[in-house]
């Protein structure tokens, strides 16, 4: 599903470009891309070109993550800012690309099989409810806001991967249980991802309100924090992430939709059937 996130994640932290050339966390963005491509084009049942595209969007804004960001002064406006596109605009681009299906369409029998168990595994039936990939996504950003893991994220690189490697990876799998058009595993009716959504909204929004208003004491840990620039990045991650959410709700009604919508029956086939139907005796 996102075989590069590992190496996405491994470059994707502010404010150490000495981490490596800045053309390297572009280089997983890439593979991800041209894979999707690949694949897209041996499918020989034809591919629907809108998902290409959400594919690719998602691509484009993982590099500006990993790519520019990346490599900005430390600033929390700046984190902040990788955390809505890794935690939750890329995440969405990439989850209405239907990378799942078109792994199905394009693999040989024996990787589609192991596809499907892993579909079927309980434990991917827990983590990927609506509630707990709340949790994970909108608590763990909470978690790293109301500690001390912010800061020793600061102070240890491989703790700063392993914080945008969750971003990623929860972000991932809340947009997928909400409105993936790929299957996943008992997926629960509109009513209850619907409330997953909101209540994910609410904390995600409460969260912003308390850091703006205890900037300069949160995230605990930091020395001589800068209060003005954690107010900032408090109202970004507030209307940034509801311009987030709005778009996760127009994608979860529209999956709803066109999973409820009836087949479309062509107009030539239609008369085709009338035709037969009236020569019937």
């Amino acid at each position: 599903m996102t075989a590069a996130a590992p190496g996405l994640a491994a470059w994707a932290h502010g404010g150490h470009p000495a981490d490596g050339p800045g053309w390297l966390p572009l280089f997983p963005v890439a593979v991800l891309a041209v894979g999707y491509l690949l694949a897209a084009v041996r499918d020989t049942r034809g591919w629907d070109h809108r998902r290409t595209a959400a594919w690719l969007a998602g691509c484009a804004v993982l590099a500006v993550a990993v790519g520019p960001l990346a490599h900005l002064p430390d600033d929390p406006r700046g984190h902040m800012a990788q955390h809505l596109l890794l935690g939750m605009l890329a995440p969405l681009g990439l989850v209405l690309g239907a990378p799942v299906t078109l792994l199905l369409h394009v693999a040989p029998t024996s990787t589609r099989r192991r596809v499907g168990r892993l579909l079927r595994a309980r434990g991917l039936h827990l983590i990927a409810h609506p509630v707990t990939a709340a949790l994970l996504s909108t608590g763990g950003l909470a978690l790293v806001l109301l500690t001390p893991l912010y800061a020793a994220a600061e102070r240890h690189p491989a703790l700063h991967h392993g914080v945008h490697l969750h971003y990623l990876a929860a972000g991932y799998l809340f947009a997928w249980s909400l409105a993936g058009p790929d299957p996943a595993p008992r997926r629960p009716g509109l009513a209850v991802r619907v409330g997953a959504l909101l209540g994910a909204s609410a904390g995600h929004a409460a969260l912003a309100k308390y850091l703006y208003a205890r900037a300069g004491t949160l995230p605990p840990g930091l020395t001589d924090p800068d209060a003005a620039a954690f107010r900032s990045a408090a109202q970004l991650m507030y209307y940034g992430g509801d311009i987030a959410e709005l778009l996760l709700a127009v994608a979860l009604f529209a999956t709803w939709y066109r999973r409820r919508r009836p087949p479309v029956v062509s107009r030539r086939f239609a008369s085709r059937q009338d035709a037969a139907v009236t020569r019937t005796p």
